[in-house]
């Protein structure tokens, strides 16, 4: 069987990014749409759920057809895709003061293979006007940074991830160490 991540576009700017950048670690990805039933999930060895225009808050904003605990492979969510599995799973959304928008500094407040090879304060790239107020169940934070505190976090057990980051573009400076970090834990 062949190697392949499924990334959802949430109708972000970056979902091609993040398919382009999955393919040059060697992998293959093919991008699928929100409303794609769960048995177009069958081949794929992980998920990623990309940023999206929309708020988590706002009503008709894009979901998945099914609950994200379905899936037997593992899960990154990139932004709004953080924000919909925190939702998704019993964690609570707030609405920012203000939008963060550009260069962050990243703490790594735990070990996890999502930061395997990498160390220290990170520089990433955030957008995003919302962010996980409240974790589920099952989840710790892995990274934050002085605006966000649940810049990173992670279910290790159920192998979901999230980052309120942006680690496909180019400012996010172990950006594709972290992604291929994911692709390791996906088994690829």
């Amino acid at each position: 069987m062949r190697e392949k991540i499924a990334i959802i576009d949430f109708g972000g700017q970056y979902a091609h990014l993040i398919a382009n950048r999955v393919r040059r670690l060697g992998v293959y990805s093919e991008i699928l749409l929100p409303d794609a039933p769960f048995s177009a999930y069958a081949d794929f060895r992980g998920v990623i759920l990309s940023g999206s225009p929309w708020s988590t808050l706002q009503d008709g904003s894009p979901r998945l057809p099914f609950d994200v605990r379905q899936l037997s492979v593992p899960l990154l969510g990139l932004c709004y895709g953080q924000q919909l599995i925190s939702l998704t799973l019993g964690g609570t959304i707030a609405r920012g003061k203000y939008s963060e928008y550009g260069l962050a500094d990243l703490s790594l407040t735990t070990d996890s293979p999502l930061w395997k090879g990498i160390s220290g304060d990170q520089r990433i790239w955030m957008s995003h006007g919302d962010s996980v107020e409240t974790l589920p169940d099952g989840f710790t934070v892995i990274g934050s940074s002085s605006d966000c505190r649940n810049a990173a976090i992670a279910n290790e057990s159920a192998k979901i991830y999230g980052m309120q980051f942006h680690p496909e573009v180019t400012d996010t400076i172990n950006g594709m160490k972290m992604l291929e970090n994911f692709l390791d834990i996906c088994g690829c």
